[in-house]
């Protein structure tokens, strides 16, 4: 009897082989065709971000400001600008604005000695000059709205303070800015004027400082600006300086050297120039540039 083991083996052995060799094949092309799609994946991710993407703040695709817009501003200008703001954001979607607010010596030292920002918004022209003469302002300031001095006290003026004059009395205890910030120098051109010399017992770094040393009972009167006396009339009343007595602060603004954003930072400036910002500014007390 013949026996064809040999042939039957040889057979098992083709089949076998195949097998072998296409199980070797799909280990092998699996991973590569992972590897592929993962490649596929990071080539479309790299250009997304490059056509997304923009340290500027714009989209490529509408050429419209979009990322993080900071803003240093005055005190003053706290609630106007929170206001502003908002607006600005919900006109132009993408952008979100940050805003850091201190007197306008403090945020001028800050700039000059490289804090980053976007646009500076000073409540006087000293202090921007700060910024301009340390070579950190883009372009030439513009002044964007005014302000004038008020006499700030408790509410329904219970001492029945009237005048500056009566600031001098030593029994009014009074607060005002420091004389380097905007606010502070403004209070000391006003006592000029007067003819008064007054003893604060208070000198704050900023305007909110005066604000909340009246709001709170601690201090009898504090100068401020006419417009932190409408913002909180509900909490203080106010003292009209005459106009022969006052002083008008101007407030420049301007985009600041190496911007993150500069797109935002120039689409912000002019809102704040154009009729939507200039509204905004009226409604809480703020004058026109002039």
């Amino acid at each position: 009897m013949q026996v064809n083991s040999g042939s039957g083996v040889s057979r098992f052995s083709t089949r076998a082989g195949l097998r072998s060799r296409r199980a070797s094949l799909r280990r092998h092309v699996k991973p590569l065709t992972v590897a592929c799609a993962a490649s596929a994946v990071l080539v479309l991710a790299a250009c997304g971000s490059s056509a997304g993407g923009s340290s500027s703040g714009a989209s490529a695709a509408s050429g419209k400001p979009s990322g993080q817009l900071v803003v240093f501003a005055a005190t003053s200008l706290t609630d106007a600008f929170a206001k502003i703001g908002a607006q600005f954001e919900k006109a132009n979607p993408g952008v979100t604005v940050k805003f850091n607010y201190d007197g306008s010596s403090t945020l001028a030292t800050q700039i000059t000695q490289g804090a980053p920002a976007d646009v500076f918004a000073s409540a006087a022209p000293a202090n921007m000059t700060t910024v301009t003469d340390g070579g950190d302002a883009v372009g030439t300031p513009q002044v964007f709205t005014r302000n004038t001095a008020e006499i700030m006290v408790e509410k329904g003026n219970p001492l029945h303070i009237e005048s500056v004059k009566d600031l001098a009395d030593d029994k009014i205890k009074v607060a005002v800015c420091a004389p380097e910030v905007p606010c502070g120098a403004l209070a000391q051109e006003v006592f000029k004027n007067a003819g008064v010399t007054v003893k604060p017992v208070s000198e704050e770094t900023n305007v909110g400082g005066v604000v909340t040393k009246v709001t709170l009972g601690e201090v009898d009167a504090g100068v401020v600006y006419v417009t932190d006396v409408k913002e909180n009339e509900s909490k203080a009343s106010g003292v009209t300086v005459p106009a022969d007595q006052n002083s008008i602060t101007d407030y420049p603004i301007v985009q600041v050297k190496g911007a993150p954003n500069v797109t935002a930072a120039k689409a912000f400036i002019s809102y704040v120039l154009g009729p939507n910002g200039q509204k905004v500014l009226a409604s809480f007390g703020f004058l026109p540039p002039g």
